[in-house]
């Protein structure tokens, strides 16, 4: 069901709700519904394991578990499960830091980069699909009051 269906159906009333519970709850469920998507659409890898590998391609130089941690947002146990499920899958490589013998760095593949090349223009076509009838100006905002309430979780 989708979020306006939900809104519609007389079984939820979110009569008196404030308007930021309402847009938490609303990513929450946005987030759940977009992670079902993405996952069907990529029957290789889980939308989880393809963000990561998003992540490691936007960095300059590989980086490290706590490092990948970071940028996902998540726990370093959660990404090391991820990135586990992506080696033995052939899409990342796991080293040991030259400097830094307790770091882990992670590279992508050989088999990765093609994978990512077969799949580049069906995820553009998602992407085009996903924001239809968004204009940058409400992209940009929805970024911005993102960020701001992410810059807000750091002080609870």
């Amino acid at each position: 069901m989708h979020i306006k269906e939900v809104m519609g159906n007389e079984k939820v009333d979110f009569t008196g709700i404030e308007l930021s519970y309402f847009l938490i709850g609303l990513l929450s469920a946005f987030e759940n519904r977009f992670q079902a998507v993405a996952d069907n659409a990529m029957k290789e890898i889980s939308w989880k394991q393809f963000f990561a590998i998003i992540c490691v391609s936007m960095c300059k130089s590989s980086p490290t578990v706590k490092e990948l941690a970071d940028i996902m947002g998540s726990s370093h146990q959660n990404v090391k499960q991820i990135l586990l499920k992506l080696e033995k899958k052939g899409f990342v490589r796991i080293t040991v830091d030259e400097k830094d013998k307790r770091k882990q760095r992670i590279e992508l593949t050989d088999y990765c980069r093609e994978f990512c090349e077969k799949n580049d223009e069906m995820s553009m076509n998602t992407m085009r699909k996903l924001f239809a009838g968004v204009s940058g100006e409400q992209l940009q905002v929805t970024i911005q009051t993102i960020i701001q309430i992410e810059d807000n979780l750091k002080m609870i």
